[in-house]
């Protein structure tokens, strides 16, 4: 009886010295990714944020929580932020014919057949995802089969990586494009004195152009669609490379309304209606959506050949590339945006463009600085630029799964000495000792778990090659796990808010039924996600 009374009476005593919160986590292996890589049982969580993370008894004795989360000894870790999407673009391929994987011209077409059948009411034919390094002969198509099935609606289709288009004869006459003109930083490609309807790079710009603006019913069926996807993932922040203020816009407003959860650190395309708007009156920034950067287009994709080298393609004589813009925008960009708090953010894939941009940071950045500009892809780099980099904090921000896509022809393209310098993320990290990784879709698959393998094991989902690609360059899984946590916020200097599982910081987390820290290599993409939480909000 005493017994029971002084348990009675410690409960009480507990019951009014305990803090209430509003969710308790426990019993959980929680990786906190803190600067100590500590690994926890226990978070309490309170309006949004976490209030503490300790061992259970700890939590449990202090707190007390309306929902109390049992989690069975499954993993827990920050949500995943992908530090180079688009976010927009993908939610809007959701809605276009997919054309990703297919092994042919032949497919290529029939797919986009039975979308135009099943969508008759569109005014434009649109498809994304095609690749010609995956058709037999590797080699473009031109557009006659889709004048055939198409004689009076436009059609456009965007290769994978987004910098190639395929369009009809209807929407090359919309966009007054015609055999023999010329484009800087692009290619109209032409046979026999006929458009071939292949457009690289800016070459597909006046095309897209004549493209319809979505209605604003329309916008946010893209994005709830991207976000859904996004959640189901374990995805809680994405960093938007590209996109107009007109998106910014629309995006705030739709979070303001409370119809878009997703947070989003945004850079602005590089333009003049974009830096005229911005440049002035600074960064733009609230709960869920932070403007901060500028995406800088130096050259192409390396799979179109549009990527800039310093010596010619392996399989192409004579063709190096090119570069989008002049080599003085970059420099009067880069010397406007070292006056103001905005990163300069530049896709580069080749080692031309890499070298030309890396001279241009460096110019303008002086040596050590917390500036964390940084170069998008950072994909082909040579052996005696990388020391460019750590020279002044530049930031290389790499998407894995570029390597285990691009490997399969990689080598034809570069030729085997030169591709060493290709995808080397151990010899990124050293640079700064942190690295942040992203994906890129919709250019590759939206899963952080394929981004994971490709990382710890250099494979694809086909477990492709047994031994690992260059696995010189891979790293280790904590390395891996930061990349794709605290130092992807770091990239967007949000590290102060998400990325780790500390106390003052967001509640931003995810349950996995596995432990991907610990699983076998060829496990990792069977990872499912239990559930994501998103400001201690249950969203998935």
């Amino acid at each position: 009886m005493r017994k029971f009374l002084f348990l009675g009476i410690l409960f009480a005593i507990t019951s009014c010295t305990s803090s209430k919160v509003d969710t308790i986590i426990h019993h959980a292996v929680i990786y906190t990714v803190d600067s100590a890589f500590t690994v926890a049982e226990a978070m309490a969580v309170k309006d949004g944020k976490i209030v503490a993370v300790g061992k259970n008894e700890e939590i449990l004795g202090k707190y007390t929580a309306t929902d109390n989360i049992d989690a069975k000894g499954e993993a827990v870790y920050p949500g995943f932020i992908d530090a180079h999407a688009h976010f927009v673009g993908y939610g809007r391929s959701l809605f276009q014919a997919d054309l990703f994987g297919t092994n042919s011209w032949e497919e290529t077409v029939a797919r986009i057949n039975t979308f135009a059948e099943a969508h008759p009411d569109l005014p434009w034919i649109q498809g994304r995802g095609w690749d010609q390094n995956r058709w037999p002969g590797k080699t473009y198509p031109t557009n006659e089969e889709l004048n055939k099935l198409f004689p009076d609606k436009p059609v456009v289709i965007t290769r994978v990586d987004g910098h190639a288009s395929i369009a009809n004869q209807k929407a090359l006459e919309l966009a007054g494009i015609k055999a023999g003109q010329t484009v800087v930083g692009g290619s109209i490609e032409v046979k026999n004195g006929k458009l071939t309807g292949v457009l690289i790079d800016n070459a597909d710009n006046k095309v897209h152009a004549q493209i319809p603006e979505p209605t604003k019913e329309t916008y946010l069926q893209w994005l709830q669609a991207a976000q859904k996807n996004c959640f189901e993932q374990g995805l809680t922040t994405i960093t938007d490379c590209g996109l107009s203020y007109q998106d910014v816009d629309a995006i705030d407003a739709l979070q303001k309304e409370g119809k878009l959860d997703m947070r989003l650190f945004v850079m602005l395309s590089d333009n003049d209606d974009n830096i005229n708007r911005y440049v002035k009156k600074g960064p733009y920034k609230t709960d869920k959506l932070f403007v901060n950067g500028f995406k800088v287009y130096m050259d192409g994709a390396l799979g179109s050949r549009g990527a800039c080298l310093l010596a010619p393609y392996a399989d192409k004589t004579g063709w190096s590339g090119f570069l989008l813009r002049n080599q003085s925008h970059y420099d009067s960009l880069a010397g406007v945006l070292i006056n103001t708090s905005f990163q300069m953010c530049t896709h580069a894939i080749g080692d031309s463009a890499n070298r030309e941009i890396l001279h241009i940071y460096n110019k303008y950045l002086k040596g050590k600085n917390d500036k964390r500009w940084r170069i998008e892809h950072a994909q082909i780099i040579n052996q005696h630029d990388f020391d460019l980099f750590g020279a002044a904090n530049i930031v290389p921000s790499v998407q894995p799964t570029h390597a285990t896509s691009d490997m399969y022809w990689a080598e034809e393209r570069l030729g085997k000495e030169r591709l060493k310098g290709g995808y080397a993320f151990k010899q990124l990290l050293q640079q700064n000792d942190w690295l942040p990784l992203g994906t890129d879709f919709p250019v590759e698959d939206i899963s952080p778990f394929k981004t994971f393998l490709a990382v710890v094991a250099r494979k694809d989902a086909k477990g492709f090659p047994a031994d690992g690609f260059q696995k010189e360059n891979a790293l280790s899984r904590e390395e891996t796990l930061r990349g794709m946590t605290i130092w992807a916020a770091r990239a967007s200097f949000l590290e102060k808010e998400v990325g780790s599982l500390e106390a003052g910081k967001k509640a931003d987390f995810i349950i996995l039924d596995k432990d991907i820290m610990k699983v076998t290599e060829n496990a990792i993409l069977q990872v499912k996600v239990n559930a994501t939480y998103l400001g201690g909000k249950k969203v998935h």
